[in-house]
């Protein structure tokens, strides 16, 4: 759970830091906001041929690595004193999510009993969340108020504590020996379903979500005070989400899922709609909260259910498209900021989610009309 938080925490930062990373490297924005493009598009690419190239390695030996690298990439980071050096520290950092989602997943649920897996996902998930409550907001307090170098590497410490913890207690098994290697209910059609809407639903997101400070700023007209609380309400958001979610997610995994899409094209679009309207901004902005963490969680959980193969390969090839989804959405909402302003952000990003809704829904109605059998 602190690992979930630290890397969670690890990717989102540069959202909070925009500003300051860049006047101290003199570059635009939309360059910093392509530490969220390429750290995205470092875990869409590396995701699956990682996680195909240690599925014979122990868990415990794959966990170590990755939190050691976590370790040296914060701190290379941190002593980043131009934008290549920086890049190429989220690019390592990437490189150990792309493992950390894939094999945490199993690991964890397979300690517990099948009824009680979609609360041990939620659970995890509560712990992600807070880097949202907890790890953004400090960060981003934190680098206005000293240096952005400060939380970034800070996380560091976090990272060497999991590192020890997992090296010392985690049992050393086969992979595929382990309890959740494979799915409950094996289906195809619903793996792929479920992956579409993964992606789509992330691309959506980050297309609003990378530019959220630059908008509610603009848009909402918030002064950089208010901008730090907004952060902090959205993370508590997020948190409730992903904690009423997974109490309802081992009973409705495919309605869970289904509804969390759908909050966050409601909140995205609704930002759009009335995002001048600063009671209505943080309403909507709060429903956009509440949406994104249940999505991966939910997703990730339909992986452990659906799965046609081995559940973390099945978990990396999720997290490798959400994580495109999540570089196609930066880029897209960078592409689209000088074009046609922040605000247009939110609309491609509400309509993008809404088609992952109309997936999810199509999926449902050719359940319903194929004969039982």
């Amino acid at each position: 759970m602190l690992a979930a938080f630290t890397f969670n925490t690890a990717e989102n930062l540069p959202v909070g830091l925009l500003e300051p990373i860049s006047r101290d490297l003199d570059v635009s924005v939309s360059a910093v906001g392509l530490l969220v493009t390429g750290y995205g598009a470092t875990v869409a690419v590396a995701s699956l041929p990682l996680a195909h190239g240690v599925r014979a390695v122990p868990r415990r030996h794959v966990l170590t690595g990755v939190l050691g690298t976590l370790v040296v990439s914060s701190a290379a980071a941190a002593l980043a004193s131009s934008y290549g050096v920086l890049l190429a520290a989220r690019l390592l950092t990437a490189l150990a999510q792309a493992l950390f989602w894939a094999v945490m997943g199993p690991v964890a649920v397979g300690l517990f009993a099948p009824g009680v897996r979609g609360r041990v996902v939620g659970a995890l998930s509560v712990a992600g969340s807070l880097a949202l409550v907890l790890g953004v907001p400090l960060g981003t307090w934190l680098g206005r108020w000293s240096h952005w170098q400060l939380p970034v590497g800070t996380l560091a410490v976090p990272a060497l504590v999991c590192l020890v913890t997992v090296a010392v207690l985690l049992p050393t098994s086969r992979p595929d020996a382990e309890p959740a290697a494979y799915a409950r209910r094996p289906d195809a059609r619903r793996f792929a379903t479920v992956l579409a809407a993964s992606a789509l639903s992330a691309t959506g997101a980050f297309t609003g979500y990378t530019y959220v400070v630059t908008f509610l700023g603009e848009v909402g007209g918030f002064s950089p005070g208010a901008l730090d609380a907004l952060l902090v309400a959205f993370g508590v958001a997020c948190l409730a989400g992903v904690t009423l979610t997974g109490a309802v997610l081992d009973r409705r995994p495919r309605s869970a899922l289904a509804t969390a899409v759908a909050t966050q094209a409601v909140g995205m679009l609704g930002l759009y709609t009335f995002g001048t309207r600063p009671v209505a901004a943080v309403a909507f902005l709060m429903l956009m909260g509440g949406a994104l963490g249940p999505v991966f969680m939910t997703t990730q959980n339909a992986m452990l259910g659906c799965a046609p193969g081995r559940t973390d390969i099945a978990l990396a090839a999720n997290s490798g498209l959400y994580n495109a989804g999540i570089a196609a959405g930066a880029a897209l909402g960078g592409l689209i900021l000088p074009l046609a302003g922040v605000r247009a952000t939110f609309l491609t990003g509400g309509l993008t989610t809404a088609a992952a809704y109309g997936v999810l829904l199509g999926e449902r109605l050719l359940r319903g009309r194929t004969p039982a059998g």
